[in-house]
């Protein structure tokens, strides 16, 4: 499988997917700190806020993306969740276009809470192809979660 994409995606282009439509778009390395614009949909691939995420796009951007997706697990009623969002969608500011941000409401997504078992909310959890490489819980202020998500985020 990796050969397939190795073949089919240059050294120096990545996946990007688009927020709007879910369609994988490949962008050069060099071009990623300007952004772009999808191929289909004409929107831009970057917007300085989380991507809503559902069944339909979650793993589009989780496991078919080449940049890391940081997701907020959360639901409208828990209080702590709240409070947190709108310090998530200030640190999509920060972490884009180096790392997509996106929210999961985990009671209208209950099958994709439970394959992560997310027993508190709200929960963040860093994934890297498809892979998770990282997990916290608990309300955070902007400039920890930028902090964690960096440092997270870092080649082992």
């Amino acid at each position: 499988m990796m050969e397939t994409r190795m073949a089919t995606v240059p050294n120096d282009a990545l996946i990007v997917i688009c927020p709007a439509c879910a369609t994988a778009n490949r962008l050069p390395r060099e071009r990623l700190a300007k952004g772009g614009t999808c191929g289909r949909c004409k929107r831009p691939l970057f917007s300085g806020e989380p991507v809503t995420l559902t069944a339909d796009n979650f793993d589009a951007h989780a496991a078919r993306s080449d940049i890391p997706l940081l997701v907020d697990f959360w639901a409208s009623w828990c209080g702590p969740c709240r409070q947190m969002a709108p310090a998530f969608s200030a640190a999509a500011g920060q972490l884009e276009p180096y790392m997509r941000l996106g929210k999961l409401d985990t009671e209208a997504h209950q099958a994709i809470a439970g394959r992560y078992a997310i027993r508190s909310i709200p929960t963040m959890i860093l994934f890297r192809s498809g892979r998770e490489m990282a997990r916290q819980s608990g309300a955070m202020p902007q400039q920890a979660i930028v902090a964690w998500a960096r440092e997270a985020a870092r080649p082992a």
